[in-house]
């Protein structure tokens, strides 16, 4: 049977405010190095013979930069599937699985977060291994991480009798929530618990079996959403009302912890879902003192602590076990025992409707991307650069007008009936209701700053007439 990762690349990371974001979350960002989470993910799959290319799930919102990060490292997926919503694991399986079926009706899914660090990558594949035995014949195998301390922040698994003919897999005694420090301390010191990972093999059909066996409701509507799915450019866009209509389960509460053909495949890999600041410190290479730090950053009897400037110069001194992390827009400092609270930020930010929860002053866009340099009252500075081939959707806003600035490259810009080739110091004025496009026809990225003036400058004052993009 053949195996079809199954990379389930959605989810926003809140707990890595300021750095992730509802548009640029955890595992679309270079944490570990100087690729992305689910470019490291991908980049675990290649050269390796018994896998098929890989099915990808994803917010609509992250699209285009999922795609992006697929193609910057050379790989051809089988399909994004676009959630029009988060409904949690078991629904987001369950439609992967009936693309699945589509393909190959003997079909094995490797389900696996974008967003984990696997540090000992030929051990990762031997468990894989070890899992197919099982899952060949119908189990619905988990991969259990041995521990490596009494963590509270996972749930664990019980590993039962060891399966026959399957070398390395254990039947599921039973799934326990996530446990208090004395408790997790005596499940590490019975050897018989792993920690839950949340990755799995089984047959597509074998999962939709039991899912519909346990949760028909969740079943049925993932087939409504599948069935009225249709394509999007190179997206596999599922019926919005169906799928938003699917109550929301994790596979472990849907299937995992009612079907009696359970399996756990013990693995020790170097495995982190990277949850927290705390976290990432741990799986980071440190100094001397303990200290992981990014980006300009100058420390002195500092010990034990993670310091992240993105933007700035950062300094920090005399202090221990404390997370600094910076950006353009916002700094956070926080304890590394208090990282879990980080959450209530963003909690807040919501809640005084402010959007540094969002996005970034960076963001990105399927042309290009923009950034924000300058904000007063009725104008807005930005610096906009647009890939080669990019092409803004043909536009026109009610409430602000445009003045653009070519730093570099070339620019095609439409305004009216009017079309105009603008080169470097070269501009253009934008009249509030005029329509207009933005293109770049050359072959070296464009670069422009964007001056806006009016009485309303938000990014939902746009009326689009043509998109190459299809957006709305």
């Amino acid at each position: 049977m053949k195996i079809y990762p199954v990379i389930l690349a959605g989810g926003s990371g809140t707990r890595l405010w300021p750095l992730s974001r509802e548009a640029l979350p955890k595992q679309l960002l270079p944490l570990c190095s100087q690729q992305s989470m689910l470019q490291e993910t991908l980049q675990r799959l290649i050269d390796w013979p018994e896998l098929m290319p890989p099915l990808l799930t994803c917010g609509n919102e992250h699209r285009f930069l999922v795609a992006e990060q697929l193609r910057a490292i050379g790989i051809e997926p089988l399909a994004i599937m676009l959630e029009p919503e988060g409904r949690n694991t078991a629904p987001t399986v369950a439609v992967a699985a009936l693309h699945l079926l589509q393909q190959d009706k003997d079909a094995l899914m490797l389900v696996l977060p974008a967003d984990h660090v696997i540090a000992d990558v030929p051990a990762f594949h031997a468990a894989v291994l070890r899992a197919q035995q099982a899952a060949e014949k119908g189990a619905i195998a988990t991969f259990g991480i041995v521990p490596s301390g009494p963590e509270t922040g996972y749930g664990y698994i019980r590993r039962g009798a060891a399966l026959p003919g399957a070398e390395g897999c254990y039947a599921v005694e039973r799934f326990v929530e996530k446990p208090d420090r004395p408790t997790a301390e005596k499940f590490v010191a019975d050897e018989a618990y792993s920690w839950n990972s949340g990755m799995f093999l089984f047959r597509a059909s074998r999962y939709l079996e039991e899912l519909s066996a346990f949760r028909p409701d969740i079943a049925q509507s993932c087939q409504k959403a599948f069935d009225g799915a249709r394509k999007d450019l190179d997206f596999f866009r599922l019926d919005e009302a169906a799928f938003a209509a699917c109550p929301s389960e994790s596979i472990d509460y849907a299937v995992m912890e009612h079907t009696k053909d359970a399996v756990v495949v013990p693995a020790e890999i170097g495995w982190s879902d990277v949850g927290s600041w705390s976290a990432l410190w741990g799986i980071l290479e440190g100094d001397s003192d303990g200290n992981v730090s990014r980006g300009d950053v100058y420390l002195d009897d500092v010990q034990n602590s993670m310091i992240r400037a993105e933007s700035r110069f950062v300094a920090v001194i005399g202090v221990k076990d404390l997370v600094v992390v910076e950006t353009k827009d916002a700094v956070m400092v926080v304890h590394k025992d208090q990282v879990q609270q980080v959450k209530k930020i963003v909690a807040q930010l919501k809640k005084n409707k402010r959007t540094e929860h969002i996005t970034h002053t960076h963001v990105y866009r399927p042309w290009g991307s923009y950034e924000g340099i300058d904000l007063g009252e009725r104008f807005q500075v930005k610096r906009i650069t647009v890939n080669p081939g990019g092409k803004l959707s043909l536009q026109m806003h009610h409430h602000r007008a445009e003045h653009w600035v070519v730093v570099s490259g070339t620019a095609m810009v439409t305004c009216g009936d009017v079309e105009k080739l603008l080169v470097e110091n070269e501009s253009v004025y934008i009249p509030i209701g005029s329509k207009h496009r933005l293109e770049n026809p050359g072959k070296l990225p464009l670069h422009l700053i964007e001056v806006q003036s009016g009485a309303y400058l938000g990014e939902d004052d746009i009326v689009r007439f043509e998109d190459i993009y299809k957006r709305n």
